[in-house]
């Protein structure tokens, strides 16, 4: 699974990416302080409502692209028929529960 990420920019002016499923919250400070779920803070120089945007736009991007993927997963996806594997020994429980719907 691809993470959620988003570009900012810290104060230096360097680019980072952020993945934004881990973003707790988002101070202005005046500064940006963005807090993940693990505490880890960043300071950024784009503003709130600049990173507010950027997972907005990133999620909606992820929603309209899901659109496109078919139900069947199969049709994207054939898997090449193969046996089908028998468990080695029985599994516990299985003959008690086949003579229970017997009877």
């Amino acid at each position: 699974m691809v993470p959620i990420v988003i570009m900012l920019t810290r104060l230096s002016g360097t680019q980072f990416v952020l993945n934004s499923d881990l973003i707790e919250r988002i101070d202005a400070t005046p500064d940006t302080v963005i807090t993940l779920t693990d505490g880890t803070k960043y300071v950024v120089a784009d503003s709130m409502t600049q990173v507010v945007a950027a997972v907005r736009g990133f999620r909606s991007e992820i929603v309209a692209l899901s659109a496109m993927v078919p139900p069947d997963l199969e049709q994207l996806f054939p898997t090449p028929h193969t046996a089908h594997l028998a468990p080695v020994t029985s599994l516990p429980g299985r003959e008690a529960a086949a003579e229970r719907r017997e009877s």
